[in-house]
C-alpha cells in the first residue's frame, strides 16, 4: 500500500511537471491575450471556461484513447507534430501580416462579428494546437504507458495520477488566461500593438521551431 501511494504521488508530481513546460498556461496566457482584447468581462470568462473545458477534453481523450487513434489513422507523434508546428507557423504569421487596426471600428455589429469569430477559434486555434498541442499529445501518451500493469488496482492508480495533473493543470490555464487583461491595462494602446508584433513573432518561431523537430524526428 504505501508503495503504491508512492508510486501514485510521484507520478502525479511528473505528470505536473511534465505537462507545465508543453502547456505553458502563463506563456500562451500571453500569446491568447490579443484574442480577448474586444471582450467584456462576462464575454473572456465564458471563453475561458469553454477553452479549458477543450483542454481537459483533448487531455483525457488523449490519455484514455490517444494512442489508439494515432494506430487507426496511421499517424505518428513527429507527423502530428509538424502538422500542429505549421498550424502555428500560420497563426503566427497572420498575425504578422495583419496591418488592420482593430481598435478603429468599435461599433455593436462589429462587437457582434467579433464575437461570433471568438466563438468559432475557441477549439481551433486556442485550444488546439495553441494550449494542449503536439507536446502535449506526445507527453500523455508517454505517461500514459506508466499504465502498462497487469494489476488492475495499479492502473487504476496510475490514470488517476495522470488526471489529476490534467486538472491541476486546467486550472492554472484558466486562472493565467482569465488574467491577462490586467496585464493588457498596463500596456496601454501603443504597448499593446507592440507587445501583439513580439507575440506573433514568438508564436511564429514556436511553430517553426515544433515542425523542424517533427521533420527531424521523421528522418533521424
Amino acid at each position: 500500500m504505501a508503495s503504491q501511494l508512492h508510486n501514485f504521488v510521484h507520478l502525479l508530481f511528473i505528470g505536473v511537471v511534465a505537462l507545465f513546460p508543453v502547456i505553458n498556461p502563463v506563456g500562451t496566457a500571453f500569446v491568447v491575450m490579443p484574442y480577448f482584447a474586444h471582450m467584456d468581462a462576462a464575454g473572456k470568462k465564458r471563453a475561458v471556461r469553454q477553452i479549458t473545458l477543450y483542454a481537459f477534453c483533448v487531455c483525457t481523450g488523449t490519455l484514455i484513447g490517444g494512442a489508439w487513434i494515432l494506430k487507426l489513422f496511421g499517424l505518428s507523434i513527429p507527423v502530428v507534430r509538424l502538422a500542429g508546428g505549421i498550424m502555428i507557423c500560420k497563426m503566427g504569421w497572420e498575425f504578422l501580416s495583419s496591418d488592420k487596426d482593430e481598435s478603429a471600428d468599435s461599433s455593436n455589429d462589429v462587437g457582434q462579428a467579433r464575437q461570433r469569430d471568438i466563438d468559432s477559434q475557441l477549439f481551433y486555434p486556442l485550444t488546439f494546437p495553441l494550449t494542449t498541442g503536439a507536446g502535449t499529445i506526445s507527453v500523455l501518451l508517454t505517461l500514459s504507458a506508466h499504465s502498462a500493469d497487469a494489476d488492475l488496482r495499479q492502473v487504476a492508480l496510475n490514470m488517476t495520477a495522470i488526471l489529476l495533473a490534467i486538472v491541476a493543470m486546467c486550472v492554472m490555464i484558466y486562472v493565467f488566461y482569465l488574467n491577462t487583461q490586467r496585464i493588457e491595462r498596463y500596456l496601454g494602446s501603443q504597448g499593446e500593438r507592440i507587445f501583439n508584433r513580439l507575440i506573433a513573432f514568438f508564436i511564429f518561431c514556436v511553430g517553426l521551431q515544433i515542425a523542424v523537430t517533427g521533420l527531424k524526428a521523421l528522418f533521424a
